[in-house]
């Protein structure tokens, strides 16, 4: 195992998360939105939507259709751009809003169909909720994959690290406390984000055969971030419990370049 090379952080974050064509989802905690925002910023003819409720997230697209059938919608646009008038990128669409600050998300066959639509090159997709926490295991209904995924981003902040395991901190601490044989209230270690990224009811819960999962590991936004995240990265390529986890990706989404380090 070695860190990422030059010639690998180059390729830049896109191709790092595997994210220039087909269905990208995100899951997990400390940092989805601002993940699929910067992907959204850096792709053409790119869609962003969610199978769980999202943020109003206008600011962050060109445009966001609100509207129950997207596939007719987004049908009309690649038409519109078809024939030569000009259609701003990325998109977003959602079926509707939920009060004042949230959209509602499509179920994920919807999201299937979309995917299916000739003349989009990715669609980035939220597939559960956090709260804003910096760590989480999923309930029973989440995540919301769709059967077409080829990326998913499972991803945690290396802040919680040091930090208890508690509602302030985890969403659902009770669920992530059986994954890691901790107890509510417990400090957070390194070994413990690890396990949660790669154990099947965590972050790896529900990823389609045919899809890549990506652990990603998030706030890495100093030198003593990046000591702690290469030691949550090494712990997951050692657990081995998914072979198809063949990196880690370090990020840090308020940096101009928001790719960190690669471990492999």
């Amino acid at each position: 195992m070695a860190d990422s090379s030059d010639t690998s952080r180059s390729n830049g974050l896109v191709h790092t998360l595997e994210a220039g064509t087909g269905v990208v989802c995100v899951v997990g905690a400390g940092g989805k939105k601002s993940t699929l925002y910067e992907l959204a910023g850096r792709l053409e003819r790119c869609v962003l939507t969610a199978t769980v409720r999202i943020p109003i997230f206008d600011e962050q697209v060109a445009k966001v259709d609100v509207v129950s059938d997207p596939v007719r919608t987004l049908e009309q646009v690649i038409q519109r751009e078809d024939s030569g008038s000009e259609e701003f990128w990325p998109l977003g669409v959602v079926p509707e809003r939920d009060g004042t600050d949230r959209y509602r998300g499509y179920d994920p066959e919807t999201v299937d169909r979309i995917a299916a639509l000739d003349g989009i090159d990715q669609v980035l997709v939220k597939a559960d909720g956090a709260r804003t926490r910096l760590l989480k295991a999923p309930n029973d209904r989440e995540p919301q994959l769709p059967r077409s995924a080829d990326t998913v981003l499972a991803i945690a902040s290396c802040h919680a690290v040091g930090r208890s395991l508690e509602a302030d901190v985890v969403h659902r601490p009770e669920r992530v406390a059986a994954l890691t044989g901790r107890s509510v209230g417990d400090v957070l270690e390194p070994a413990d984000i690890a396990t949660v990224l790669t154990h099947s009811d965590g972050g790896m819960k529900g990823i389609p055969p045919s899809a890549t999962p990506i652990p990603v590991i998030n706030m890495v936004d100093d030198e003593a971030d990046l000591e702690v995240a290469r030691e949550i990265g090494r712990l997951v390529l050692d657990d081995g419990g998914d072979d198809r986890i063949e990196k880690v990706v370090l990020t840090s989404m308020i940096e101009q370049d928001p790719l960190v380090d690669v471990l492999e």
